[in-house]
């Protein structure tokens, strides 16, 4: 099954275009390298509806198997990508949130005031990732290992789950 993806970058200053995006595209990197397909990208501002709308807009119009946002996680102010998230989602998939968490902080303390998600909307998996690229690369492949079979399992496989 090739997954196919899409990439959100969560910025004001990305949106405007005051800032280069550079986790987007490192999120691309990765996802291609594991065989993915990206086939949507968008730079948006920290803005709830404006996130919860391209969530939506990806997962059930678009229709991707995966949805990888950067930026916003922190505990700023204007972090707010975890909430959106979670006003969309149906199921929170907690363990992988926390494996990101945890080895991140074996690097940072800094981790600890992650407030990242990771949920499943409808038959779409929802990753929130940091917005630097080194974050992107920490967290992304602490669940590399994992995201085929979840992607796989949420669209419905049957098949057993024992390795």
């Amino acid at each position: 099954m090739t997954i196919q993806a899409g990439v959100i970058t969560v910025s004001d200053k990305g949106s405007q275009g005051t800032r280069e995006d550079k986790s987007g595209p490192e999120i691309v990197k990765i996802l291609e390298g594991i065989g993915a397909v990206v086939r949507h990208r968008a730079i948006i501002p920290d803005e709830i509806d404006q996130i919860t709308k391209t969530l939506i807009d990806f997962a059930d119009h678009k229709r991707v198997d995966l949805i990888v946002t950067t930026g916003g996680t922190g505990v700023a102010p204007r972090d707010v990508t975890p909430d959106a998230t979670l006003t969309v989602i149906d199921k929170e998939i907690s363990g992988m949130a926390e494996a990101m968490r945890w080895e991140s902080y074996k690097i940072t303390p800094h981790a600890l005031i992650s407030r990242a998600i990771v949920g499943i909307r409808g038959q779409t998996l929802i990753v929130n990732l940091p917005g630097s690229p080194k974050g992107v690369r920490e967290n992304l492949t602490v669940i590399l290992p994992a995201l085929r079979h979840a992607v796989e399992k949420i669209k419905g496989d049957e098949r057993e789950c024992a390795v």
